[in-house]
């Protein structure tokens, strides 16, 4: 299958049937393909990306039930930048092609804030930063490479304004969040582009446990929210959008405030 031509400008991105997931078993990144794979004529070619080897095998069985979507698995350490330009160029190889990647990979810690266990405020910070801005690079250069293809990658309400709740993941996310916007303007000169989503708190195995706060929402919600602003041409999407709103007015209040509020 040759590839297909992005131009940069107007109007809404071609279809997308082949589509790398890094992070290959994660919820919101599963659900995504599954939306995709809703609106593809043909049905949807995908490589699942991870180091898990048996649980990328449930995942590509349970895409595989679906009947429009043909998983293929590629196991590597996402979790050593060293190998994230290998583990995408093999992704590509497989599909014949990239036209979307999603960046799914992060985890969630640290939530004590100045008493949290200073390894594990350094693993949600290397994770979420480090780790998720090198594949990031490496996408967009496979892509670059190709003239053509979208990169969406998972951010967060959280990096919007770091809260005293989650210092470490919001900042991670801050962080990831900026990145994607810097290389995605720089990215756009070759027809590739970026999709920032901005989801709130999501109900999942990541969550688990936590109390649910308000405008929680699912990884069905956010799928949707990802595929409605793909097929737009959008390049930052909040999920829900009244997360965007609310985000909108914390962003800017004082910080004697800000700190006051419980978030």
């Amino acid at each position: 299958m040759s590839p297909r031509p992005h131009a940069d400008g107007a109007g809404s991105p071609p279809p997308v049937d082949r589509v790398v997931l890094l992070g290959g078993t994660s919820e919101i990144g599963l659900a995504i393909v599954r939306r995709l794979a809703a609106e593809s004529a043909d049905g949807l070619q995908v490589a699942l990306v991870g180091r898990d080897a048996d649980g990328l095998a449930r995942a590509a069985d349970g895409l595989r039930a679906d009947g429009r979507i043909r998983p293929s698995t590629v196991v590597a350490d996402l979790d050593d930048p060293a190998e994230h330009a290998a583990a995408i160029r093999h992704a590509a190889e497989a599909l014949d092609g990239i036209e979307l990647v999603v960046i799914a990979v992060g985890v969630l810690g640290g939530q004590r804030g100045i008493a949290a266990d200073p390894a594990e405020a350094v693993e949600v910070m290397r994770v979420g930063f480090v780790v998720c801005g090198s594949l990031l690079q490496a996408a967009l250069r496979e892509l670059y490479g190709q003239s053509h293809g979208t990169v969406i990658v998972l951010s967060s309400v959280a990096g919007m304004r770091v809260r005293a709740s989650n210092p470490f993941y919001g900042a991670a996310k801050a962080g990831l969040d900026g990145l994607a916007a810097g290389l995605g303007d720089a990215a756009r000169a070759r027809g590739v582009r970026t999709l920032i989503v901005r989801p709130g708190f999501v109900v999942g195995r990541m969550t688990a446990g936590l109390p649910r706060p308000p405008l929680a929402t699912t990884p069905e919600a956010v799928a949707e929210a990802t595929a409605r602003g793909l097929a737009a041409g959008r390049e930052v999407v909040w999920a829900p959008r009244a997360v965007g709103v609310v985000f909108s007015i914390l962003r800017v209040l004082p910080r004697a405030v800000w700190r006051r509020l419980p978030l």
